[in-house]
């Protein structure tokens, strides 16, 4: 259950931080080299490990897809 619950808050916590396009309270400048764009690296990191607690899973959608290939090739 808490689990169930701490995947919710990582969804909408990573949610509005990714959608807060230029409020820019949270955020670190992206000028800044290699730092600047880890807090998004972070959110996405989050939003992604969350939905993948509901089964939703986004780590392997570039792989091709084994079951278009034949068992024979």
């Amino acid at each position: 259950m808490r689990k169930r619950i701490a995947a919710y808050i990582g969804i909408i916590i990573s949610s509005i931080y990714l959608l807060n396009f230029t409020f820019g309270v949270w955020e670190l400048p992206d000028n800044l080299p290699i730092i600047g764009n880890l807090d998004e690296l972070a959110a996405a990191t989050l939003l992604i490990a969350s939905l993948k607690h509901f089964g939703i899973d986004f780590t392997n959608f570039l792989l091709p897809n084994k079951s278009r290939k034949k068992k024979g090739e």
